[in-house]
């Protein structure tokens, strides 16, 4: 299980960004897109890991949403 965060980009899409696995992020025209996109990412990211013999980060959940 991975925590994601999801926000309006500045091209009307949805992005959608996997916080503990650096570079994981994904989009798409909805919510829902967008996070079955990110679901597909973070699976390939994890079996590249896998496949490189690299250790993969763990989950911590540990956002902190704060609006300014």
């Amino acid at each position: 299980m991975r925590q994601v965060v999801i926000y309006s980009g500045e091209n009307g899409y949805w992005v959608a960004e996997c916080t503990s696995l650096p570079g994981c992020i994904s989009q798409g025209k909805t919510k829902e897109e967008a996070i079955d996109n990110i679901k597909e990412a973070i699976d390939v990211y994890i079996e590249a890991l896998k496949e490189d013999n690299l250790p993969i980060p763990e989950e911590h959940f540990n956002t902190l949403v704060v609006a300014v």
